[in-house]
């Protein structure tokens, strides 16, 4: 892994100004990991361009399955880094906070893998369709197969919206489709098979078997995309519109005094500790009930046993 040589950087400084005016208080720690691996490995790749890139020839002929790892991750130069870690950033706030940051990650995971596979498939369908061995050889590399996905299902989560489309407003239901169209007319280096892999990836999601799929291989995660279990900190949410971002995430530890008696028992006599460890215990005791039921192991008093026991106690003090 090597630094490879560039040139004025524009790109990546107005990705590191696009950062501060956001906050970086204000960017999910999903969103702000992925984008700081896609800005570290564009500075530091771990293989070359070409080595990197995904095609059918490659990935599939040669079994270079770890492209489909690797392509994602890097980008050709600054500018193609810059427009789509800036469009990463937008999206990856809004569906961060909607779906949580377990089940964003894990949804990124799968978006990058399958945009591959799916972009391999269309490329060799395309190879047999026309008999043209190009299809095959064809590289991709960047992140806007994912990003194409995350617009699809954001657009899913924002029904009725509209999107500007080179200053033309478009119903966020046709958004994906039309900027598909344009970017391969406007930037004829851009993979149009690989954005389109992207869309459908995001249709399976949204309209498809996909995500239930991913509940089925993920048991913690509840049929709206959050995770099951109890959470230890409180996540605040409000999305404040594409201009001002994300209006904050913020997590507060809840309280655990008491599950530790000696914050409250320092001055307590002897029979007092005993009736508050006692109702402690019960405490606990019921919440272990509601969970399911007790250990194996160890010894629970009954009430009964409880009581003869503060009775015994009181009564050897007085005896003293």
């Amino acid at each position: 892994m090597r630094n490879r040589s560039r040139g004025s950087q524009l790109g990546l400084f107005l990705l590191a100004s696009q950062l501060f005016q956001v906050g970086f208080d204000n960017i999910p720690p999903v969103t702000l990991a992925v984008l700081g691996l896609n800005v570290y490995l564009y500075m530091f790749p771990a293989a070359p361009l070409m080595q990197a890139c995904v095609s059918v020839q490659q990935a599939y002929w040669f079994k270079d399955w770890r492209r489909l790892l690797l392509s994602p991750l890097h980008h050709v130069d600054d500018w193609h880094l810059y427009f789509n870690m800036a469009s990463f950033l937008m999206k990856g706030i809004r569906l961060e906070q909607r779906l949580g940051g377990a089940w964003f990650l894990y949804l990124l995971s799968v978006f990058s893998l399958l945009t591959g596979l799916v972009y391999l498939g269309l490329e060799a369908l395309l190879t047999e369709l026309t008999d043209d061995q190009s299809y095959s050889m064809a590289c991709a590399v960047g992140f806007s197969g994912v990003l194409f996905a995350l617009k699809v299902l954001n657009n899913h989560y924002h029904p009725g919206g509209v999107t500007y489309v080179m200053g033309v407003p478009v119903s966020n239901r046709y958004a994906s489709w039309l900027e598909l169209v344009l970017i391969h007319i406007t930037a004829p280096g851009t993979s149009f098979i690989g954005h389109l892999a992207g869309i459908l990836v995001g249709l399976l999601y949204t309209a498809g078997p996909l995500k239930t799929i991913m509940k089925k291989c993920a048991g913690f995660v509840t049929s709206d995309g959050y995770n099951s279990r109890p959470s230890a900190y409180y996540r605040s949410s409000g999305y404040s519109g594409t201009g001002g971002g994300y209006s904050g995430y913020h997590q507060y530890a809840t309280d655990n005094t008491a599950n530790h008696p000696a914050f409250y028992t320092d001055r307590l006599t002897e029979e007092e500790q005993l009736e508050a460890a006692i109702r402690n215990s019960l405490n606990e005791n019921e919440q272990t009930n509601q969970r399911g039921p007790p250990p194996p192991y160890g010894f629970h008093l009954s009430e009964e046993a409880r009581a003869e026991e503060i009775r015994r106690r009181r009564l050897r003090r007085f005896d003293s």
